[in-house]
């Protein structure tokens, strides 16, 4: 049933604990992931006037968008050793894209994933009814079944 698995990254410690299970949940069903790292556009925040020149230190949007691309391709490397270790199929890819739910559930429907298997980053009370999650929005707005590891 579930042989196309779509598995967000962000390098934090549960993305990787999430990138282990996925593995093992895809060598279980002899199924392939897809490994997807959602990379912020250049923010805005670092656009700024030439009042603000003595107090930022701006980056220029190319290291920006540069940085950005190494740390994704870190972490996504990371991931496919391990999947390919495991003697999983695998891909991976990056995107741009300001609201990472948004760009995991188009690449999870032009990619054809069969389920998004995702970690919780599990926000509790207050913080989690005013900050919601990537994983709280793309449960409520994928057609794709989602997994959560928590």
């Amino acid at each position: 049933m579930f042989r196309h698995i779509l598995v967000p990254v962000d390098g934090s410690d549960l993305s990787k604990a999430t990138v282990t299970h996925a593995i093992c949940f895809a060598r279980d069903v002899s199924g392939h992931v897809t490994f997807l790292y959602v990379m912020k556009d250049y923010p805005v925040s670092l656009l700024h006037s030439e009042a603000d020149e003595e107090s930022i230190d701006p980056i220029a949007p190319n290291d920006f968008t540069d940085a950005m691309r190494t740390h994704a391709d870190r972490i996504l490397q990371a991931a496919r050793a391990e999947a390919e270790a495991a003697g999983v199929a695998v891909d991976s890819i990056a995107v741009t894209q300001d609201e990472p739910h948004k760009a995991i559930i188009e690449i999870g429907l032009s990619r054809k994933a069969d389920v998004i298997f995702m970690g919780s980053h599990s926000r509790r009370g207050l913080a989690s009814l005013l900050l919601g999650s990537v994983t709280q929005k793309v449960l409520s707005n994928s057609k794709i079944p989602v997994l959560v590891y928590r």
